[in-house]
């Protein structure tokens, strides 16, 4: 198995995910590799999953990471229960300055917090893994919202069973979704 990544920062631009999982995709296609996609939808609003369709390609089920991370009923659930909920992962935990701060300005800018995070009720961190320092740094990110940290460990078992399951399905030809 090899593993190709795309540039997280995607996420920050939804619309640009399919034409580079495409581009990706058809370029280990045709070095002969099989090709599944750890994705989520991710806010392609349902562009990945055509894009499976139309190259025979199975991908990771759910909305978001956060689905395949802690289950989409109990995301769903936690939603609910406060719409106001900033959904935190390790890797978001470990980029926020990166992927959060940074391009939304607000590194220079902010003056510009309560325009973007202001409606938020709650920070919630699906746990994934003890890694020394995260917490501390989940912390620093809740004390930027000026609101409590509520930490769901989710470890990685979700994630490691969908992948298994997608792994499972690309192996049996005709059964990418």
């Amino acid at each position: 198995m090899q593993i190709h990544t795309l540039p997280s920062m995607l996420h920050n631009s939804p619309r640009e995910i399919v034409p580079a999982a495409e581009r990706l995709a058809i370029e280990l296609g045709q070095a002969g590799l099989r090709v599944v996609l750890a994705y989520a939808d991710c806010g392609t609003y349902s562009e990945l999953d055509r894009l499976c369709e139309r190259l025979g390609l199975a991908r990771l089920p759910g909305l978001h990471c956060y689905d395949v991370l802690a289950g989409p009923d109990r995301i769903r659930a936690a939603l609910e229960a406060e719409p106001g909920t900033y959904l935190l992962t390790d890797f978001l935990i470990r980029s926020f300055r990166y992927s959060v701060l940074a391009p939304l300005g607000l590194d220079r800018y902010p003056e510009l917090w309560p325009d973007y995070f202001g409606h938020y009720r709650r920070v919630v961190w699906l746990a994934q893994s003890p890694e020394p320092g995260l917490a501390g740094q989940a912390e620093a990110v809740a004390a930027m919202f000026g609101l409590p940290l509520t930490v769901v460990d989710v470890g990685t078992g979700g994630l490691e069973r969908e992948l298994e399951l997608l792994l499972a399905r690309a192996a049996v030809p005709g059964a990418a979704r």
